[in-house]
């Protein structure tokens, strides 16, 4: 890396040097006021780590400052995406900002300009750790609920275009074709609804068959201090056998010396039976509830079913319906897409692409079905 001194003589820099320099400042200013906007929609810990990072991002601008001395000029807006990521935090603060921005940090050019210090370009891979960790926590909320709602809306989409197509294409006219899609509907909707009830409950229920009784924690209390199988009950909760043991020490300790409740030995450090690390209530919050996760299933690919149907439900027929019904179904598609790609901190263009391969790609096979069973039957 160079050292930035050497570059801050006016005759050492070139218009190109002024001009990157001036548009990193705006970067820098754009980026430290999405932090702060965000910052102004939480609260504790996420709200000191948001501050923290406008202010490293100040630090920064302030490099740039120096570098430019009398060239630093009027403020010039930061990028558009940034400008756009701003507008974003200071109106939602959502989970989607906080993805945006990872990808952000994580393409910043200062690993590759000398002008920037070794330090600067560790602060902002550093800083795309540290976004990525605050947008897991909301996708970590989001992932239950959403996870029904987009994926979905996205099997509405591919398995109603693809039953709708195949039958127009075998030769069956408007209103067989247009049953078809709403037969379609319903009973996926009402599969996607049940199966996402059934597996979220599932899951909750052998999370629950993981919770200690309440009457073991009670029968502590009656333990024979000098034999007893405490230690094996964090042995198979996971502990070491030597961990295990000086932890059944610590609540038998408890047990003699200290107070209790309702026949129930108080251990300040632990409880006396660990509740396992797989049910702890925020795999709980991140799984969603059965009933929730079954409703966003339905109505969401019920949303995204009815898509190729509405060619057919304004008259269409033929080629034409089947040519709209595509168009929209690829615009659905290229839109769930980008906002898998945006919560993954990937590549919305290539996730959207990609979902829109895969759909079309599943009509085409049924089109294909659909000719050849229609010229068989002909």
């Amino acid at each position: 890396m160079g050292d930035p001194s050497l570059r801050s003589d006016t005759a050492s820099r070139s218009r190109a040097d002024v001009q990157r320099w001036r548009r990193y400042l705006a970067d820098e200013r754009a980026e430290a006021a999405v932090y702060r906007n965000l910052a102004d929609r939480r609260t504790g810990e996420e709200r000191a780590i948001l501050v923290a990072l406008a202010e490293a991002e100040g630090r920064h601008e302030q490099h740039w400052r120096d570098l430019l001395g009398d060239d630093v000029g009027r403020p010039r807006a930061g990028s558009l995406r940034t400008r756009v990521l701003a507008a974003l935090a200071k109106r939602f603060g959502s989970v989607f900002v906080l993805a945006l921005m990872q990808r952000a940090e994580d393409r910043s050019p200062y690993a590759d300009d000398a002008d920037a210090t070794a330090q600067m370009a560790a602060d902002e891979r550093i800083h795309g750790e540290v976004v990525r960790g605050l947008a897991n926590r909301g996708r970590m909320r989001l992932s239950g609920t959403f996870r029904a709602a987009v994926f979905g809306a996205n099997d509405g989409l591919v398995s109603n275009l693809a039953l709708i197509i195949g039958v127009s294409a075998s030769g069956a006219d408007r209103h067989f074709v247009l049953l078809s899609g709403i037969a379609g509907l319903l009973a996926g909707a009402l599969s996607m609804g049940a199966g996402e009830y059934v597996s979220v409950r599932s899951q909750r229920e052998l999370l629950d068959a993981s919770t200690p009784h309440p009457e073991a924690q009670r029968a502590v209390a009656d333990l024979d201090v000098d034999a007893n199988e405490l230690a094996l009950v964090y042995r198979a909760r996971g502990m070491s056998e030597d961990e295990a043991a000086a932890h059944a020490d610590e609540v038998i300790a408890a047990l003699l010396s200290g107070p209790a409740t309702g026949g129930v030995p108080v251990v300040r450090s632990r409880s006396a039976v660990p509740r396992p690390a797989a049910e702890e209530p925020a795999d709980h919050e991140a799984i969603g509830t059965g009933t929730g996760a079954a409703l966003s299933s339905f109505c969401f690919f019920a949303s995204g079913a009815v898509i190729p149907v509405l060619p057919y439900l304004v008259g269409l027929d033929g080629w034409a319906a089947i040519g709209v019904a595509s168009a929209l179904v690829g615009l659905a598609l290229l839109g769930t897409g980008a906002v898998v790609g945006v919560l993954s901190g990937a590549s919305p263009l290539r996730r959207a692409l990609r979902q829109l391969g895969i759909g079309f790609g599943a009509a085409a096979v049924t089109f294909a079905l659909g000719l050849l069973f229609g010229t068989g039957s002909a």
